[in-house]
């Protein structure tokens, strides 16, 4: 413990110009009297300790002194000090702040980050995330009730091994003991989610995902072809921005999208019908087909309207 604190003590000389004892022992919870042994070890170890005196006194590190630069460069610091400062608002984390800080000290100062990152509105519940990242450090299996894409209710029982953040929102990945082999759960279906106090073993020969489209995708990939109205192309690009675009001389926009199965993909369809009368699909048939039933059905819910 001792090792760590004179390392974090370092650490938050380098980022601060002064900082008075009583400010450090509140922190690291010792006695101002243990903090100043702490700054004589520092000192004898090399590193350039300077003594404030005064009602605003403290402790700083010489001005101009910063930890070697050779390992990083200023942009990889500032995009690594960006990445983490959004992980660590999401997982709540003091150790992510930790390593924020000894990341400054070798960062460079300038007027604005030229880079920023906010996972703060793609979070579920305030303790779902921080309390599955526990679970997988701590290896321990977790239980919670699943509701699949077809509506289907079950109840889980996992061993939690990662969280991916993909395609806007968050997942965890594991080894389902119901079901006898790894799955992947979007967080945003998962409810109530517990740790338990079994802990499982190590897995050491993880399957590889598959999230790129392969051979078992050949022939299922169909072409979806969408017109936009002008009023709706930039709602439209929001959620298709990679597809091949044409733009009309009437200022409306066509669309191809391969998907996957288009005909069964309901997310598909919930993202189509959100467009309301500013986009309409032209191609598959069978897709404009599903959309008018979708569409009426909801129209029965207010015929009293």
């Amino acid at each position: 413990m001792k090792l760590e604190r004179l390392i974090s003590i370092i650490y938050k000389l380098l980022n601060h110009e002064v900082l008075s004892a009583s400010t450090l022992a509140e922190e690291f919870h010792v006695s101002p009297r243990t903090i100043y042994r702490d700054i004589d070890v520092i000192c004898a170890a090399g590193f350039p300790v300077i003594s404030y005196q005064g009602s605003n006194g403290g402790f700083g590190m010489m001005e101009g002194y910063k930890m070697d630069r050779s390992l990083l460069g200023s942009f990889d610091v500032e995009t690594l000090i960006t990445v983490l400062a959004s992980l660590s608002s999401v997982f709540e984390d003091e150790r992510v702040q930790g390593t924020i800080e000894r990341l400054q000290t070798i960062g460079t100062e300038q007027a604005a980050p030229s880079l920023a990152v906010d996972l703060e509105g793609r979070r579920t519940d305030s303790d779902a995330l921080p309390n599955l990242r526990k679970a997988i450090r701590e290896r321990r299996v977790v239980t919670f009730d699943y509701i699949s894409a077809n509506n289907e209710w079950t109840t889980r029982e996992v061993e939690p091994l990662r969280l991916h953040y993909k395609y806007s929102n968050w997942y965890l990945y594991g080894y389902c003991r119901s079901r006898s082999d790894y799955r992947e759960f979007r967080l945003s279906r998962m409810m109530k989610p517990l740790l338990t106090s079994a802990v499982f073993a190590p897995h050491s020969d993880l399957p590889q995902e598959a999230d790129t489209p392969n051979k078992a995708w050949q022939g299922q990939v169909e072409e979806v072809v969408l017109r936009a109205a002008p009023e709706a192309i930039a709602l439209v690009l929001d959620q298709f921005h990679q597809a091949d675009k044409q733009i009309h001389e009437d200022g409306s926009m066509t669309l191809r999208i391969p998907v996957f199965r288009p005909l069964e993909a309901r997310w598909l369809w919930s993202i189509l019908l959100g467009f309301g009368s500013g986009a309409e699909v032209l191609e598959p048939r069978e897709l404009r087909t599903i959309l008018k039933e979708r569409l009426q059905n909801t129209l029965k819910l207010y015929e009293e309207v």
